[in-house]
Order: structure tokens, then sequence, then C-alpha cells
């Protein structure tokens, strides 16, 4: 396959993930959430005596806003480019005037989306980051958000560090099986930027499977690489770790 092949992101989530994408998770968005809320807590990411405004970027089907509500946020603010899992946000939180769901990209959404000086927490979880399509989205972004936060603002990205190469088998990862859906991903490295992730989903209907297959290209993004972007942006990087489930990390704080 040539690096042309693999569609974007936004065709890959589309095609085949958004369906599947909280069954990823693990099945229980509000579980998710628990998990979520705990770990921002944790950084000591906390609504306001008046709420204060949160954006939640790349939110999927709602795990990290939901998370952001319990923490009281108000409103806040959920990008994504599937209308499918804004729409499954929506159901979590019906009638609720906490949550404002945008549909859109999350590279040019913060400065229509709120005046600079603003925001008192982005979240970018769930590895969203790496699902840019060029590394030097990630500075502009960055520059967005720091920006847009107040000062004392917090920023919390979480995403998976692929700059290591895997070789051989060790590149074929299952991500999740039950007794209908099988979903297994191969790694396929084309430069020091880019990894090519071709996701393979089985799906069990009436004792016949099927498989469904899509590729999308993916960042490779060093730590710290990613906290000099961060301080360039003006912001103060208070803790970059991984964490148990092999996802990295990073708090950072508008001084």
């Amino acid at each position: 396959m040539t690096r042309d092949a693999a569609g974007t992101s936004v065709d890959h989530y589309d095609r085949l993930l958004a369906e599947h994408y909280t069954w990823i998770l693990g099945g229980d968005v509000h579980e998710i959430a628990d998990r979520q809320a705990a770990l921002l807590a944790e950084l000591g990411v906390t609504g306001t005596e008046d709420g204060g405004t949160a954006i939640d970027l790349g939110c999927g089907s709602g795990a990290q806003t939901l998370a952001l509500v319990r923490l009281g946020f108000r409103p806040v603010i959920a990008v994504d480019t599937s209308r499918r899992l804004l729409d499954e946000l929506l159901s979590y939180v019906r009638g609720a005037e906490a949550v404002r769901p945008v549909h859109g990209d999350i590279r040019t959404v913060l400065p229509e989306a709120a005046e600079p000086g603003t925001v008192a927490a982005v979240v970018c979880m769930g590895d969203t980051l790496p699902h840019l399509p060029r590394k030097a989205d990630v500075p502009v972004l960055l520059g967005h958000i720091g920006r847009a936060l107040v000062s004392g603002g917090h920023l919390v990205v979480t995403y998976r560090d692929l700059t290591e190469e895997l070789r051989g088998t060790d590149r074929f990862i299952p991500v999740r099986n039950s007794d209908d859906r099988l979903l297994t991903c191969f790694l396929e490295y084309r430069d020091e930027d880019t990894v090519i992730v071709h996701d393979l989903l089985h799906t069990r209907t009436d004792n016949s499977w099927q498989q469904q297959a899509s590729s999308y290209p993916k960042l490779r993004l060093a730590p710290s690489w990613l906290v000099e972007q961060c301080r360039a942006a003006g912001l103060d990087v208070r803790h970059d770790a991984a964490d148990s489930r092999g996802m990295r990390v990073l708090h950072a704080v508008k001084p």
C-alpha cells in the first residue's frame, strides 16, 4: 500500500470506527468518564465557582466531556469531526445545557469558539492529537490553546508515543474482542513522523463472520518534542509521564 492509499483519520472514523468507538473503549461511556474525571481531578483540573468554560477537542462519544461536566465546568464545548459520535454524546446529555456540541476541525475551532483568555481548561485526550494530518499542525493548535486559556488555565493531552518502531509480529496489536466483534490493528512505519494504522474489524452476524479493513496515517510525536512545543506556546508543563494503560499524559498550565 502506498502512503496515498491510506485515507484520512476523518474518513477512517466515518467508514469504520465511529460505529464501534464506544465498544472499543470498553462499552460504558459513564464508567470511562469516571476514570477520566479521576485523572483530571488528580492533576488539579476542576471547575471554578462560576463553572468556567472547558473545551474537549476530539470528544468522541463524550467520556471526557462528561468528566468535565462532573468536575463542575460550564459550558463544555465538545468538538469532533464525526456527526455520529456527536449524536451519541448528545444521547447521554440530552436536555443538559452544560454541553455545546461543535461539528468541526480541532485545528481551527478555538479562535471561532472562544475569545482569547476565556477558557479554563482544554483537553485533547484519547490519542486525538496524533490524528492531525501534519506534524506542523501541532504547534499551531497549541498556539490557539495558549491564547484561549485564562491565566492558570489547564491543558491535558493523552496520546500514544509511537516513536519506537515495532518490528515483525509485534506490529500486530489486538485492540478488543467480544463474542460478536474482534478488532486488530497493524502498524506500518513510513517515516520518522508517520505510521500507517491498518484496522481489521471482524463482526459476526448469524454465525457468519465479516471483515472490514481501513487505514489512516498517524503522527509519531516524541514526548520531549511535545513538551518543547507546549513551552513555545507559553505553557508551563507540570506533568509528563506514561500511565498504566500505555498512554502518555501531559498536563500544562498557562502561567
